[in-house]
């Protein structure tokens, strides 16, 4: 093995190359501030509308995967819920509202993150195999990867997944014939990117955001069987992907 042995990368796609959490940050915020007003009578601290609303969202991604409409959905069941509580009468012109606010996460400019290019144009170069593995809605996920104008990186290599699970990994990685110890998992989930890449004997890199989806956030109870790397930036991907094989060269098993 030398250290520029060619590798397998499946890049994750939200808040890992593009942003994707802090938009719906600002919706949630405006959710928050909505029912704040509506229920004012009420005193209702404005976080305890979140930690509902975070319930329901959570809840339905369990069960049926990723969905654009479990966002705006959960709005609705945390103002039904609140009406319930308190006895106010929920109306239809106010559940309309909050779809069309929960809706309206999906229709943002997409934004890369810092070093998004610099990271994929290096990787590629350097002669990497480059994979898209997300998970979410085709219609959705494709507007994103066509905005960033990601074809260029991965060609047709991209997986969507509407359940991003362990069993999905593992499929995608017989299907194509993957050998785990040299594929990489890379993204911003423990729950959905680091864990099944474990699973799967895959290395992986974690890029740690400071803000993370809770739903992201679980336990990390399977030892690695290769590298397994933190970063906080994605431009770190490379260097230690370089480290690792570097390592390999000059300790080979």
């Amino acid at each position: 093995m030398t250290s520029r042995a060619k590798q397998t990368l499946l890049f994750d796609l939200d808040d890992t190359l593009v942003h994707c959490n802090k938009y719906f940050d600002v919706v949630i915020q405006q959710f928050m501030d909505t029912m704040s007003t509506w229920f004012k009578s009420w005193r209702i601290g404005s976080r305890e509308f979140k930690s509902v609303q975070a319930q329901f969202d959570i809840a339905c991604v369990q069960h049926n995967g990723f969905q654009s409409e479990h966002f705006p959905r959960s709005f609705i069941q945390t103002y039904h819920h609140f009406c319930h509580l308190t006895g106010r009468k929920p109306s239809t012109s106010e559940t309309d509202l909050l779809w069309k606010l929960g809706m309206s996460v999906y229709e943002m400019e997409i934004e890369p993150y810092p070093g998004m290019v610099e990271t994929l144009d290096c990787l590629r170069d350097e002669g990497h195999k480059l994979f898209l593995y997300t998970g979410g809605e085709p219609i959705i996920q494709q507007r994103k990867i066509d905005q960033m104008k990601l074809s260029t990186y991965f060609g047709d290599r991209i997986f969507i997944r509407q359940h991003k699970t362990s069993d999905a990994l593992a499929d995608i990685v017989n299907e194509h014939d993957f050998h785990p110890a040299s594929t990489w998992m890379i993204g911003n989930s423990v729950r959905t990117d680091v864990i099944p890449a474990l699973l799967s004997g895959l290395n992986a890199v974690y890029l740690k955001q400071p803000n993370e989806w809770s739903y992201n956030v679980v336990d990390i109870d399977t030892a690695p069987q290769g590298a397994f790397y933190t970063v906080e930036r994605l431009i770190d991907v490379p260097y230690v992907i370089q480290q690792w094989l570097s390592e390999k060269q000059d300790n080979p098993s």
